[in-house]
């Protein structure tokens, strides 16, 4: 498999990373987590990065919204990396099967969602595809989130988008590349 960055080893991931990518490929039952892998091999800023993504993982919205918004921008961003990692987290949040098609289906499939997931989707379409929030769904968006969640719900959307930019520029290959 050739890919633009090829996995890092130790000495390319030094000790802490490797042992971070060892880690993380047990936790996701893969034989390698290509994106640490790769990520790992800048370490300072792979450290910084997963501090970051960890926080938002569990920040102030809730799992179940978070895990939402992460679906949508991988299906948005056609990220299977993301979709693979984050289908799973997502039933154990509680989004089940159904409500995953319903996410990737939306707006056609409005009449499955609340109306608060139908406004983050409708937020996340936005932020992801015009960079920005137009006035009406801010404010449909601010009818169920605070300051400090609206603060949130725009750097985790932000996040993901980028990181399934980074993840298709640098060609990581698929932890699980038999369950597409």
């Amino acid at each position: 498999m050739s890919t633009r960055i090829p996995s890092g080893g130790f000495r390319e991931l030094g000790p802490v990373n490797w042992v971070l990518a060892k880690a993380g490929a047990r936790t996701v039952r893969a034989p390698e987590m290509h994106l640490f892998t790769t990520l790992g091999q800048r370490q300072l800023l792979f450290w910084t990065w997963l501090l970051f993504s960890s926080r938002l993982l569990r920040g102030r919205l809730p799992r179940i919204d978070t895990e939402l918004v992460i679906l949508r921008v991988a299906h948005l961003r056609q990220c299977e990396y993301e979709l693979q990692h984050h289908r799973w987290l997502a039933r154990r949040a509680g989004l089940d099967e159904q409500m995953q098609q319903a996410i990737f289906a939306w707006p056609e499939a409005s009449d499955r969602l609340t109306d608060r997931q139908q406004a983050l989707l409708r937020a996340t379409d936005e932020f992801v595809n015009d960079r920005t929030i137009s006035a009406d769904t801010w404010q449909q968006l601010s009818s169920h989130l605070h300051r400090r969640q609206l603060i949130e719900f725009c750097m985790l959307a932000g996040q993901y988008d980028g990181l399934a930019a980074t993840m298709s520029a640098l060609d990581i290959p698929l932890d699980h590349p038999d369950h597409r």
